[in-house]
Parts: C-alpha cells; structure tokens; sequence
C-alpha cells in the first residue's frame, strides 16, 4: 500500500514562469500520478499524452479544453480522456492565488 498526502507534497508553483510546476508522485502497477501546481493565469497549452487519462482539480480553480469545448474543474471534478486527444489546461489570471492543483491519473496499464 502506497499512501500519498497530494496536497502535502505537490511542488510550489513558480508565478513568473509561463507553466505549472511539475512532479510525478507514483509511477505504479497500471498507473501513474503526476500533480501540477499553477499559479493565475498559468497554463499547460495544448498536449497529449500517450495514455488514457484522468484529470481533476484538488484545490484552487481551474479549466479544461478539449477541443471546441471548455470546462470548469473545481475539486471534486473528473474528466477522463482517451489517449492522443489535445487538450490544455489553464488557470483563470483572476484565481485566488492560493494552490490551483491537478492531478493527472496516466492509465498505462503497464505491470512493473
């Protein structure tokens, strides 16, 4: 059993940086964790990733795009999104400044 304290030991978002901070947390059995720490007006332009994934907002505000469509994540949201689909993330420039935190679940189904 791995126990994580998300909110604990995501990384300090960098404000005069374009981009969140970063870290993955667990690279596990059929999963990793990665958090993301964004500071207002932040955002991580459009990607995509290689894997199905999850994604929501543990603490502060943020959106989600995927395509033509926007959506507010704020804590308690999921957004699951298959594999080779671009999408972004952005921190509104108005969010409180306290922590506005992602964790993204990559389902790689991989067995270590």
């Amino acid at each position: 059993m791995t126990t994580l304290s998300l909110l604990d030991i995501a990384p300090s978002p960098a404000p005069q940086r374009p981009r969140p901070a970063v870290q993955r947390l667990l690279q596990g059995d059929g999963a990793n964790l990665i958090v993301f720490t964004f500071a207002p007006g932040q955002s991580l332009p459009d990607h995509r990733a290689a894997h199905p994934i999850t994604v929501q907002c543990l603490s502060g505000s943020l959106e989600f795009t995927c395509g033509d469509q926007t959506a507010p994540l704020d804590p308690g949201v999921v957004i699951h999104l298959r594999e080779h689909i671009t999408h972004r993330v952005d921190c509104p420039a108005d969010a409180p400044d306290e922590a506005n935190v992602l964790l993204v679940t990559m389902l790689t189904g991989e067995r270590h």
